[in-house]
């Protein structure tokens, strides 16, 4: 046992798989974070129960008429099947006679949904991206950090917390490209079916994923051509790709269909022309182009410098690729040049389908939730490259990389501290437009030394639903906000935070551990 423990804590992917999962595990509020996952658990409750997808008083703030006049979600499946298994287990425990007299919020159904499902995604995202690391040529030091400096420095730790459909959505498509790559290398037509299966899986979480898969065949197309392939080899390959990946693209995009059909009656059309007739009956003042209102540039510029969804805000260590980008390019392999491009015209193509869409930044949400997986791709590659080349980058560039990586740091810190809703409420009062991570960090201090009403960020818009209310006065991690609630026992309270603070610290001696194994030169 003390031989195979010694094993473990000299391998640094074990170490990794340690870190993500107890990373997960410590960020956890208790809750599912927002509305949207609220409704795609009940989905989800709704395929194994009796329950509706939407329950009749939600609507119309949610759902939609549907077959028979039934109300249906309008969101995909996808992250619904991945929350099955938990749901099913976590309701059997909330019935157990021990939980019997606690009714409250977080609820123990949200509480063991919430942190099974983001602790599998956050060691799965994590082994998948070390994966890709290596396939991309970076060593292991060079990897590893590069997944932690991911898991840590980006917004994809935001979305730890706080369970939209995000993180899944990189994850099957970190696998798709990982194992279509394999397929590229070794010609094994299994690994092209799973990196296939995965990118085809994604389209029922959204179906604008369909942009995941067109990156996933221009990463390979790219490659083939960076090595030198043209004419009869560039055609064979395609058609040996084609031969496999079509038709499970076709199998997957048939279920989404049928989905599609079996709520709304439709084969052809997505929940998109519902939602505007019904929206319009509702606010006969919408445009007639709702909700395909917002003007291109307003959409596009406004997810690149909006102070309020600005993605060089909330990731500032996409500034730090893209300058590793137009430094090194010439000096990179053709791998990380392929999955650079791939990723960037990925990014682009999110911008500008999103960039007309009313709610074009996600709404209720951290930064511009709709292209936050594909900047956090690109941000994947910052800390190999930077580590890769470093002593070939200038100084300035060091101490740039130095700046910008401890601003990601304190920027995604300082996103799990309060509940997103926090400034869209004071936003209500203060108005637009806000520099949001800005005001973040006023309300982190100002509530530590008890000055939100002092300070003007205790507003009237925050107290127009109770429940919202005490989500959005305290710290936003499962220990706080159970004490807040005052629901449980203090014993409990008290037991939470024990293991908490346990999980932090060691989370600590985990990361101190990989810096000792994995000095950086």
């Amino acid at each position: 046992m003390t031989s195979r423990l010694s094993q473990w804590l000299n391998d640094p992917l074990i170490l990794l798989i340690v870190t993500a999962g107890l990373l997960a595990f410590a960020v956890q509020s208790g809750e599912l974070g927002t509305a949207d996952t609220m409704h795609r658990l009940q989905t989800t409750h709704w395929l194994w129960t009796s329950q509706p997808q939407v329950f009749p008083h939600e609507y119309p703030e949610f759902g939609l008429h549907g077959r028979n006049d039934q109300i249906y979600s309008w969101y995909g499946i996808g992250q619904s099947l991945l929350m099955l298994p938990a749901d099913v287990i976590a309701t059997w425990i909330a019935h157990w006679h021990i939980f019997a007299g606690y009714q409250d919020d977080p609820a123990v159904r949200s509480i063991l949904v919430s942190y099974s499902t983001n602790i599998l995604v956050n060691v799965l995202t994590a082994l998948i991206s070390f994966r890709l690391l290596r396939q991309l040529r970076f060593e292991v030091p060079e990897s590893v950090w590069g997944v932690l400096a991911m898991l840590f420095c980006t917004t994809h730790l935001h979305y730890t917390q706080n369970m939209q459909e995000n993180n899944y959505i990189m994850l099957l498509t970190l696998v798709g490209l990982s194992f279509q790559y394999e397929w590229l290398r070794t010609g094994s037509r299994r690994a092209l079916w799973i990196g296939s299966a995965a990118l085809g899986l994604n389209l029922l979480t959204r179906v604008t994923t369909a942009l995941d898969i067109m990156a996933a065949g221009i990463f390979l197309l790219m490659m083939v051509w960076f090595e030198g392939g043209r004419g009869r080899e560039l055609w064979s390959r395609a058609i040996a790709y084609c031969r496999v990946a079509v038709p499970v693209y076709i199998f997957f995009g048939l279920l989404e269909r049928f989905y599609s059909w079996y709520r709304f009656g439709s084969w052809t059309q997505t929940y998109i022309p519902i939602f505007a007739r019904e929206s319009r009956m509702q606010d006969p003042s919408l445009p007639p182009n709702f909700p395909w209102s917002t003007p291109l540039h307003e959409g596009v510029l406004g997810a690149l410098f909006k102070p309020e969804k600005s993605i060089f805000l909330f990731d500032p260590l996409l500034i730090l690729a893209l300058l590793l980008f137009a430094l090194l390019w010439k000096r990179t392999a053709p791998e990380v040049r392929a999955y650079a491009l791939s990723t960037l015209l990925l990014l682009a193509g999110y911008i500008c389908f999103y960039a007309r869409y009313t709610y074009w930044a996600g709404d209720f949400a951290w930064g511009d939730r709709y292209v936050s997986s594909a900047v956090q791709m690109i941000a994947l590659l910052s800390i190999p490259l930077l580590l890769h080349y470093k002593a070939e980058l200038a100084l300035w560039t060091r101490a740039t990389a130095a700046l910008l990586i401890a601003a990601s740091l304190l920027i995604q810190i300082a996103s799990l501290m309060f509940w997103l809703p926090l400034e869209i409420y004071q936003m209500e009062t203060l108005g637009h437009p806000t520099f949001v991570i800005a005001l973040r960090f006023k309300n982190i201090v100002a509530f530590a030394l008890g000055k939100m009403g002092a300070w003007g960020l205790d507003t009237e818009a925050m107290h127009q639903d109770a429940w919202d209310y005490v989500h959005i006065t305290t710290w936003n991690f499962f220990p706080y906000l159970l004490r807040r609630v005052g629901a449980a026992p203090i014993w409990l309270v008290d037991a939470a935070f024990a293991i908490w603070g346990t999980a932090l610290a060691s989370l600590a001696v985990l990361l101190l551990r990989i810096k000792q194994l994995l000095s950086i030169p």
